[in-house]
């Protein structure tokens, strides 16, 4: 399947492709770079969350990790389960 990017920037991406995914108008996605290309995944609504419901459920004693660390991190697990794939 081709696609072409409009001078604003969007892409279309084919109706078979949303309708196989489930993805509706307004559906927010996430986009993850992979060195020659990108990644596009379907961002997923979580239930509002307070400090109170989690705060110490967590024991890490460590230097707390940046959000470029988490990333870096996130990224380089996308990147390791994709390898291989065409």
């Amino acid at each position: 399947m081709d696609t072409k990017i409009s001078d604003e920037g969007q892409v279309i991406i084919p109706e078979t492709l949303r309708k196989a995914h489930g993805w509706e108008v307004g559906q927010e996605l996430i986009i993850i770079e992979m060195g020659d290309g990108i990644l596009l995944k379907p961002k997923k609504s979580f239930p509002e969350t307070t400090l109170d419901n989690v705060a110490g459920c967590l024991k890490y004693q460590g230097t707390p990790k940046t959000i470029e660390d988490m990333d870096n991190a996130i990224r380089q697990g996308v990147e390791e389960s994709w390898h291989g794939r065409s």
